[in-house]
């Protein structure tokens, strides 16, 4: 007897899944504002030199004789804007500036745009200039602590039970942030933040397994679709928070404190009785689950669990997926994609500021496209193929992100508003695409090395995501408004040749999912009759862009 025939026994989605579902929610709304803080608490307002003995200098210009100081002394950029890092020579003897000669020197000292935001942990440590690329740092050394704390946690839920490594990583997250508010310095300001980064992948595996761990075979593909429409929650909680607060320490604060409050309700959280079984703490299991058959109204003997046949473990090695050449060059065209589009996803996000418009309004509509990206391959997927859909998205996607080079040279500065929306319309694209990617590599990874593909599908699109700020700082390689289209055009490119390795890789739509390494090497040739098998060991294929 296996598991799954226990659950249909007591209840597959009843009343106690449903509340399980809805407490482990929660986390998943609570950990977006961690995801995306840097947007926010480490943006780079517009900036320029401090003009010396001049405590009352501020970016807004305060009347006609500042205006005066601030031409006397800051040099116009080839940008045509302000120079953000030097200022006509001052001699401190003369009290006075020697700009006839042109003769320029690096600035100490910095005034901020206070428009969007009072204080950054940029504007307060002077991240800028020759030290604007530990602004970059931070976001890639954060997603450095995701990438450990995916192997970390997965170690952790494995030994220690799910439920006690949630706990652990709630307060992981909830002391990190919190003392990361009183960072007096770079380091460690970012070895707080790489551990937040650590503390929320870690929150979302446990939660998401756990979840599904409790969800019958029939309803995990709709439970796990859940987790992309209640994460993007959590990002307008934090367009809220920084909207009122304009303060980074504060934004950390509050997105510290759901996670304490979050503690209080983890205690009303059960174990998962398969790990139980695993372990081979069945007494445990059974308790679990005669409360889950009482609220489901259903009954349960506990007698049943002595006849769960145990489980080959498997065999998963990595090396595995390039034992054959034609598997090798699937599983390599899947690593890219994920690379890529984590690559784009996290770009896009991330670097809002660069686009033209409203900046809160912006990001906003960008929560609002995550919502309906994810939504987009449910009805595509199973009409048009995975590979198709893809293909779809990411070309759509690619060439949106790739138009931007045509509208910045092209459009006068009016009309720039088409280059956010060809972002916009690349983030949507995008966003199905990676819904998509994860059902598509579920599907193709033969099962002996189906968990261990996706893990390291997943490592990828760690490292995508860690060079992605530096993607995004290209900007700055070209002066004026070409500079702006330089990532933009970069995340498409990268789009685009995702689409076209991926015309390589056979679709899964109607196929029986391989299960040894054989049958992922003549994938193309085996074909489902029914859609019973289409569905088996798809518990993966709950669409997360996390």
């Amino acid at each position: 007897m296996d598991f799954d025939d226990i659950l249909k026994k007591i209840g597959e989605f009843g009343p106690y899944q449903k509340r399980t579902l809805a407490l482990l929610s929660i986390t998943w709304i609570i950990i977006s504002p961690v995801m995306i803080y840097s947007v926010f608490g480490v943006a780079t307002p517009d900036h320029r030199c401090g003009i010396p003995d001049f405590d009352n200098d501020t970016y807004r210009v305060q009347n006609s004789q500042h205006q005066e100081l601030i031409q006397k002394y800051i040099p116009i950029g080839p940008d045509g804007l302000y120079d953000k890092c030097h200022m006509y020579r001052f001699n401190q003897s003369t009290r006075s500036v020697l700009n006839d000669s042109g003769t320029l020197e690096e600035c100490s000292s910095w005034v901020f745009d206070k428009t969007l935001f009072d204080e950054t942990i940029v504007t307060k440590m002077n991240l800028v200039c020759k030290e604007k690329y530990k602004a970059s740092l931070s976001k890639t050394i954060f997603f450095g602590g995701v990438l450990v704390g995916s192997f970390l946690f997965g170690l952790l839920s494995d030994v220690l039970g799910r439920r006690f490594a949630l706990l652990i990583a709630l307060l992981i997250v909830f002391a990190s942030n919190m003392a990361m508010a009183w960072a007096g310095n770079f380091a460690t300001f970012v070895i707080l933040y790489m551990c937040a980064g650590a503390g929320v992948v870690g929150i979302f595996m446990t939660s998401y397994v756990l979840g599904m761990e409790w969800v019958g075979f029939s309803k995990r593909i709709f439970a796990g679709c859940v987790v992309p429409l209640i994460g993007p929650l959590g990002e307008m909680y934090l367009i809220l928070i920084s909207y009122l607060t304009r303060t980074w320490h504060w934004m950390a604060i509050f997105s510290a404190i759901p996670f304490g409050l979050y503690i209080i309700l983890w205690w009303f959280i059960p174990e998962s009785p398969r790990w139980l079984c695993g372990k081979n703490r069945k007494k445990d299991a059974a308790i679990l689950l005669k409360k889950a058959a009482e609220w489901n109204h259903t009954e349960f003997s506990p007698e049943i669990l002595d006849n769960i046949a145990p489980k080959e473990k498997e065999a998963g090695k990595v090396w595995l997926l390039f034992s054959d050449r034609k598997l090798g060059l699937r599983t390599a065209i899947i690593f890219y994609n994920w690379l890529a589009v984590c690559m784009v996803f996290y770009g896009l996000d991330l670097n809002t500021a660069m686009l033209y418009g409203n900046f809160y309004i912006n990001f906003l509509i960008f929560v609002l496209l995550e919502f309906t990206g994810n939504i987009l391959p449910l009805f595509t997927i199973n009409r048009f193929g995975r590979k198709r859909s893809y293909v779809f998205y990411t070309t759509v996607g690619g060439l949106s992100c790739l138009s931007t080079i045509l509208t910045v040279n092209y459009l006068g500065k009016d009309l720039q508003i088409l280059t956010t929306v060809l972002a916009m319309i690349g983030m949507l694209f995008n966003t199905a695409g990676f819904a998509t990617l994860y059902i598509f590599s579920a599907e193709i990874f033969p099962t002996v090395v189906r968990n261990v593909g996706m893990g390291t599908s997943s490592s990828w699109a760690r490292v995508g995501a860690m060079i992605s700020p530096f993607i995004a700082e290209t900007r700055h390689l070209v002066y004026g408004s070409t500079g702006v289209a330089i990532p933009l055009v970069i995340f498409g490119g990268a789009c685009l040749i995702g689409a076209g390795l991926s015309l390589f890789v056979p679709d899964t739509r109607n196929k029986m999912m391989p299960e040894t390494i054989e049958d992922g090497k003549n994938f193309t040739m085996k074909i489902v009759l029914g859609k019973k098998k289409n569905m088996q060991d798809n518990e993966e294929n709950a669409t997360t862009n996390f």
